[in-house]
């Protein structure tokens, strides 16, 4: 590696000079300033006056958020004075780079706000207490280095584990990655498998087509005349730039529906209809669309005929008994019960009428595109739900064609990543779902295959050492806080745990070892976005960390050398020399797609990929004959002979409606009558910016209760009420609005939890009530389904 990526500083202007800059703002406001693109950001103009120009550089944030915006930081004297964003003259409709939210904006106050961690420091008090001490730098990697020996030699490898980070997972390099390298080096550690968002999609849609990307692009959508967003809420979660697609289809006259149970920014920016639904009953109402549409024989029969399997009894799998086919199901053949718009009634609260209207204009409307989003799969029915959607986009044809979309995995099969650091084998084979990791560090002999333990038979050692590195699922993210921080604080359980963030977080209150993390300001990456967009975004170092502040890199790579193994680990990199390497490692992987060299990078700053359309499936509708669906039968699976093998209740080979655990039918439902949901909010990434004061003005923390619901319980608008169930305690102010339908209220996702002395969360924290059942079929998340009682606090 040569020397000239070895500056990891920005050029800047000196204090003296920038005071001197100050006073002559001052002294001439109206005093015009020009800026020019040169290397690596904007060069400095000073001929329209004596003010010299500041430095502003394109760059993008490292959180696990889609969009991946464009942020223009105003830099002057090493300081980020301001941000702007992207200029209608570099806007490219081709691939729209999705300019800076109010998440993007607000990233100033949350870097340069007084209450980030300043230095490294070890706890004094009982765990989750947020006692701590300050101690040096290498004080903090000596602890770090000498527990991983002990740990290491007295449990093994595989009681090491590294924790879900969404604050640093939207960038090429970070943290938790260099963790797992290292500990990759010194022996291996217990892996987790799983997206926490949408793991369940990805694990059932494979059952249905053989495979989890079923999405398209958004550019073949351009002509489509019916979209149903069910649960799908781009809008607020800004995903990606699927708004700007959309917008321009409702401009176009695309007609857009919105299932949901709360009337989103989505539904009242895009939705010509909103059809609300109680949680956890999507099923009922997707199994009496497809009795319409095929009562009414508005199926397309020829296409079933020719690409599925399991649609009518002449077209079953060997070996199953009569009557467990599509048409056998929704016509009552085995139960006696007709899945009719009036049986969907009782169950969803959507009326008849409105069952057949939905089910008439999705099957009549050529084509149509059912997109679901991640929210109604967050269910523990949430891989049926999933599976539900890829047979109704079956039965009507809109699989493998331009402007239908095949339902379940909303992944884009040609979105473009980087390399990432190159990563040594882990040398311990069995992995957890991410949601087993409570049961892993509480009894390890508990989690088991049947529990989603894969790679062996059992787990030979608990969690004893734990790496939360930029994340903050531990205790608050988590389902069932209670229960997990009950574990966090038993030092006989888990060891020890390191933990790096930005503030003081409810997770960083259960370190042992915590120390203060840089901002993406304050370090190199390169920000990928998610599956709706196609680029990469150089995210440059703006500014130097201040106080002690050190990348985890940097602190890791220290850890290492003490445990003798930092030329292995580092490869002599600096943080800058691998991002640099992991952009020269994508040009080789990617030779097609021409990625510019590093050099030129710093100069472009993004790189787009502007590929052709893309169609999930289009090669396997087109010629069936050399492309079969990857499934056992080479067709789409309607009725899966795989699931039907598993004779599991909650996973039926057909995906069709079964009652959840506390959901609408279940008995506890006469004590908690109330089911609660959560919403991605536009303000903050999961919890991510929750400190930042700007944001939390943007949008306050409210249960939406719908007026019928808060009358019965006395409740008046702006009344702190207090939700509860046997899990726990949350208190909140209320938000009486007809945006919610009766018997559902709604919390934002990712609000701080603020225990008081009696365990009551202050903070409106919806995961001190949500469950840590896992789904049958992925083991995966299931914290959306959770019944509540409210009453006036």
């Amino acid at each position: 590696m040569t020397d000239k990526y070895n500056n990891d500083s920005p050029p800047g202007i000196s204090r003296r000079h920038f005071v001197k800059v100050s006073s002559a703002l001052a002294a001439a406001p109206l005093v015009g300033v020009r800026f020019a693109y040169a290397n690596g950001g904007i060069k400095n103009d000073t001929s329209a006056g004596t003010v010299p120009a500041e430095r502003i550089i394109p760059t993008c944030s490292s959180f696990d958020c889609g969009g991946k915006c464009d942020i223009r930081a105003h830099v002057q004297d090493g300081i980020v004075t301001r941000i702007t964003t992207l200029p209608d003259a570099e806007f490219d409709p081709e691939m729209p780079i999705m300019r800076a939210c109010v998440r993007g904006r607000g990233y100033r106050k949350f870097v340069y706000h007084p209450d980030r961690l300043k230095y490294p420091m070890k706890r004094v008090g009982k765990r989750g207490e947020g006692k701590f001490v300050r101690i040096t730098w290498d004080e903090a990697t000596t602890l770090i280095a000498d527990n991983l020996k002990r740990i290491t030699e007295k449990y093994g490898p595989a009681s090491r584990f590294v924790h879900n980070n969404t604050a640093v997972t939207g960038g090429a390099f970070s943290g938790d990655k260099m963790a797992r390298r290292l500990l990759s080096l010194t022996g291996g550690y217990l892996e987790y498998y799983h997206s926490v968002s949408m793991g369940n999609t990805g694990a059932a849609t494979p059952y249905t087509y053989g495979a989890a990307a079923s999405g398209n692009t958004l550019d073949t959508l351009s002509e489509t005349p019916l979209v149903i967003l069910w649960g799908h809420n781009p809008t607020e979660t800004i995903f990606g730039h699927t708004n700007h697609y959309f917008q321009q289809m409702k401009q176009n006259g695309t007609r857009f529906i919105v299932v949901d149970p709360r009337y989103s920014d989505t539904s009242s920016s895009l939705a010509d209809q909103w059809i609300p639904l109680r949680p956890a009953t999507d099923n009922a109402l997707m199994d009496a669309m497809m009795y319409v549409i095929i009562s009414e024989n508005l199926h397309d029969q020829a296409f079933i005929t020719r690409y599925t399997l399991g649609f009518d009894e002449g077209s079953m799998p060997e070996g199953v008994p009569a009557n467990e086919s599509l048409v056998a199901y929704l016509m009552g053949a085995k139960d006696g019960i007709k899945k009719t718009p009036e049986w969907a009634e009782a169950i969803t609260h959507v009326p008849a009428q409105t069952i057949r209207q939905l089910a008439r204009d999705y099957a009549t409307a050529k084509p149509a595109a059912l997109i679901q989003g991640w929210g109604p799969q967050r269910h523990n029915c949430g891989e049926r739900t999933a599976r539900g959607s890829t047979l109704l986009a079956t039965i009507t044809g809109n699989v493998g064609i331009k402007g239908g979309w095949a339902g379940g995995y909303g992944g884009i099969g040609n979105r473009k990543f980087t390399t990432g650091p190159e990563m040594p084998d882990n040398p311990v084979k069995e992995k957890i779902s991410i949601m087993n990791w409570v049961q892993a560090a509480d009894d390890a002999s508990k989690v088991t295959p049947a529990d989603g333990l894969t790679g062996g038979d059992r787990l030979n050692s608990n969690i004893r050492l734990l790496f939360s590195l930029a994340g903050n699922y531990l205790a608050n993210q988590n389902p069932d806080i209670n229960q997990a921080v009950k574990v966090l604080a038993d030092e006989s359980k888990i060891e020890f745990i390191v933990q790096s963030d930005l503030y003081l977080t409810p997770s960083a209150k259960y370190a042992d070892v915590l120390l203060p993390e840089t901002s993406f300001m304050e370090r190199w990456n390169i920000g990928e976005t998610w599956g709706t967009a196609n680029y990469l975004i150089l995210s440059e170092k703006l500014i130097e960390p201040e106080f002690e502040r050190r990348s985890d890199y940097d602190w890791i790579r220290e850890v290492a050398q003490k445990l003798g193994v930092e030329q292995e680990f580092s490869l002599g990199r600096s943080e800058k020399e691998w991002i640099v390497q992991i952009w020269e490692n994508s040009r080789k992987a990617m030779p097609d797609e021409h990625l510019p060299t590093f050099d030129e990078l710093l100069v472009q700053r993004r790189h787009l990929f502007k590929g052709k359309p893309h169609i999930a499936f289009a090669d396997n509708i087109r010629d069936p004959q050399n492309h079969p669906f990857p499934t056992p039968s080479g067709k789409i699976e309607i009725f899966s002979k795989r699931l039907y093998d598993m004779h599991h209740p909650e996973i039926p080979a057909l995906s069709h409606y079964v009652p959840a655990h506390e959901g609408p039918e279940d008995p506890l439902a006469a004590k908690y009558p109330l089911q609660l949901i959560t919403w991605k909010g536009k303000n903050r990434a999961n919890s991510t910016q929750y400190a930042n004061p700007w944001l939390q003005e943007v949008q306050t923390q409210k249960l939406w209760i719908n007026p019928a619901d808060a009358s019965h319980r006395h409740i008046a608008q702006g009344d702190y009420v207090r939700i509860h169930n046997d899990r726990g305690v949350t208190l909140v102010p209320a938000e009486v609005t007809q945006r919610i339908m009766p018997g559902v209220v709604a919390l934002q996702a990712g609000s701080w939890w603020q225990p008081d002395a009696n365990g009551v969360d202050h903070g409106g924290c919806a995961n001190v009530l949500s469950s840590a059942r896992i789904t049958a079929l992925a083991k995966g998340n299931s914290h959306q389904t959770m019944l509540v009682e409210v009453a006036k606090a």
